[in-house]
């Protein structure tokens, strides 16, 4: 497996791997509407473009040429030197192989090389499998939010928080 930095031209290639990710992702937590627009939403090419412009890193962990999932963070995110894993995602087939926790493991050096003390994220709260692998990979809950996202729609996340 590798994991390499996604250029502008490439963030079709998130784009692709969220609208193949998600539906069974969220299938038994979201209602198919909802899952469709918070991808229309955060997986747009402007949005993601958006976010690169702002700063924010994508990797592309591949194995054999061929694309297994993706992350994407922010340095200096919060109070205090913090990076905020804002997207990682594997397509299903990927996922049980070590493919996520290399990206974890990734975005950690590069946060922690870069002066940043911890890494948080957000999770859906009844992810229970992405809470489970988070927690094995060291994050820590911090606290919960419920943030608005139009439409009548809203994320129930838990914040977790891994020291770098």
């Amino acid at each position: 497996m590798q994991i390499r930095l996604l250029q502008k031209e490439e963030l079709h290639l998130v784009q692709s791997i969220a609208h193949r990710t998600w539906p069974s992702t969220f299938a038994n937590i979201l209602s198919p509407e909802q899952i469709q627009y918070m991808l229309n939403w955060m997986y747009s090419l402007e949005m993601l473009e958006s976010q690169l412009d702002k700063g924010h890193t994508f990797l592309l962990i591949e194995d054999e040429g061929k694309e297994l999932g993706f992350a994407g963070f922010e340095l200096n995110y919060s109070e205090g030197p913090k990076a905020k894993l804002h997207k990682i995602y594997l397509l299903p087939e990927a996922q049980g192989k070590g493919a996520g926790k290399a990206l974890i493991l990734e975005v950690a050096d590069r946060a922690k090389k870069a002066g940043q003390k911890s890494l948080l994220l957000n999770v859906n709260k009844y992810n229970q499998n992405a809470i489970d692998f988070y927690l094995r990979m060291g994050f820590v809950e911090i606290y919960k939010e419920v943030i608005d996202i139009g439409n009548g729609y809203v994320m129930d996340d838990v914040v977790m928080e891994l020291s770098l």
